[in-house]
């Protein structure tokens, strides 16, 4: 693994916890990111202000680590535009179907010990292991 930085992991880790640990604590909340973003795009009144600022932590939490490390690895993305863009929609899709996304069921639900998200969680690890596996040994991608 030439890319193994268990420090930032660390921290990033942290973080994400203390995120989601404040959200549920102070608005009573579940920091679900497909979850978070729907209630913004459904104009919730009166939950436009936090789904906001956490959706700008998301963006800027990258700028910062930039401005304090002094650098980024560059992130190359080698998959054709129409298969991300088909991705992204099944993740959409499934995350509807789910009532949650990898996030809230994974990060969240998990650690509430939800017996719902344990089993959504282990769905999306065993459907993203047999997809890797299709397309990279089967479909030769």
């Amino acid at each position: 693994m030439e890319s193994f930085t268990p420090v930032s992991a660390l921290i990033g880790g942290c973080l994400i916890g203390a995120a989601v640990g404040l959200l549920l604590w102070l608005n009573g909340r579940i920091a679900g990111i497909s979850g978070v973003l729907g209630g913004l795009l459904q104009g919730k009144p009166g939950e436009r202000a936090w789904r906001l600022a956490f959706l700008a932590g998301l963006v800027l939490g990258p700028l910062l680590y930039v401005a304090v490390v002094g650098e980024a690895k560059p992130l190359i993305v080698t998959n054709s535009l129409p298969l991300l863009i088909a991705g992204g929609l099944l993740v959409g899709f499934g995350t509807r179907l789910g009532n949650g996304c990898t996030s809230g069921h994974g990060v969240c639900g998990l650690a509430r010990l939800s017996g719902r998200s344990l089993a959504a969680t282990v769905s999306f690890f065993v459907t993203a292991a047999l997809t890797v596996f299709i397309v990279r040994h089967l479909l030769g991608g």
